[in-house]
């Protein structure tokens, strides 16, 4: 009996000092993590005021800042300056302009020079029925031309090949059984020409022009590689046109 109540104490004291222990740790733990919340408030108020020093110290900043803010705001000055149409200042002024917002009188202008030109005689023309005049020197669609006689021009000289930027011109030639030279090949790539008019210019006897014709749109490139017989029939379809705006402008070839 003395043995059993003597465990008890022992044990009894045992849990005691084990609760002490278990509490003394819980206010050691809530201790620290309150002393570093205040230390970790203590640095960021730290921080601010620091903040607070340098900007209150820094009074250049703040003046910069403000001629910034003072340069933003636009005067009344400055909008009257910019304004394309003058403020009205005078008794006269404000009613015209009154009396033009309130009966729409440049509203009725505008309408009457509507009605002026409508009335006026067409500037516009039906194309393609009906076309504008060209210049005599307008550069077109090429043609060799032919003499009055049937025979070609063309000498095979060569020189429009030579003097081609975009070498779009292409020449064959041999010499027939009376001594002239005449070409047998003479194509033309129409998508790379850039109608300069170099070729006609060097043209000594006239055969390679460039006619008034403007409408020959294709649907494929090959439709655009101009030989001999596509110039010629050219030539003898424009020869008319060609031949008069020629004769027209020789004065000042």
């Amino acid at each position: 009996m003395l043995r059993s109540s003597t465990l008890l104490r022992r044990l009894s004291s045992h849990a005691s000092a084990s609760s002490s222990s278990t509490s003394s740790l819980c206010s050691s733990s809530w201790i620290s993590s309150s002393s570093e919340k205040s230390l970790l408030y203590t640095n960021t108020n730290l921080s601010n005021e620091k903040k607070r020093r340098h900007f209150s110290s820094s009074p250049s900043s703040s003046s910069e800042n403000d001629q910034k803010n003072n340069n933003e705001i636009v005067t009344p000055e400055q909008t009257k300056a910019l304004s394309d149409k003058p403020v009205a200042t005078d008794l006269t002024s404000i009613v015209d302009a009154s009396a033009n917002t309130l009966f729409l009188t440049e509203l009725f202008r505008g309408m009457s020079l509507t009605l002026k030109y409508f009335f006026d005689t067409k500037v516009t023309i039906n194309y393609p029925f009906e076309k504008g005049p060209l210049s005599p020197r307008f550069r077109g669609e090429h043609a060799l031309r032919r003499y009055p006689t049937g025979e070609e021009r063309c000498i095979a000289c060569k020189l429009c090949e030579a003097i081609c930027p975009a070498q779009a011109i292409t020449i064959d030639a041999e010499e027939r059984e009376d001594g002239s030279r005449r070409t047998t090949k003479y194509d033309i790539d129409m998508t790379k020409c850039i109608y300069c008019g170099f070729c006609q210019e060097a043209c000594p006897v006239d055969a390679i022009v460039e006619g008034p014709n403007f409408e020959y749109a294709t649907y494929s490139h090959e439709e655009l590689l101009y030989d001999k017989e596509k110039l010629l029939a050219n030539g003898d379809k424009w020869e008319k046109e060609i031949a008069k705006n020629l004769q027209s402008e020789s004065l000042y070839r």
